[in-house]
């Protein structure tokens, strides 16, 4: 009897434990720029242009093109032009 108790306890922390993961995990934005590319897209190439949230650390435009995503400084020139 005291080992069940003993399991169902450690069963309700431990649920406890993973849903506040979870939970916590659904506030980091889904698309945040660490680093920028150093070269010009071709307004050609470009599909979707999008800021970063504002909850990001760091302030960028990611965009798409048919095959990838780069992350572009936001004062650039030539997205500048683009948005």
């Amino acid at each position: 009897m005291r080992a069940s108790s003993l399991c169902l306890v450690f069963g309700v922390v431990l649920l406890m434990a993973w849903t506040s993961e979870a939970q916590q995990a659904a506030a980091v934005p889904l698309a945040c720029c660490f680093s920028f590319i150093d070269f010009p897209i071709p307004d050609s190439k470009v599909v979707k242009a999008v800021r970063t949230p504002s909850s990001c650390p760091a302030t960028g435009i990611v965009v798409t093109t048919p095959k990838t995503q780069f992350c572009v400084n936001p004062d650039e020139a030539w997205i500048k032009k683009h948005l």
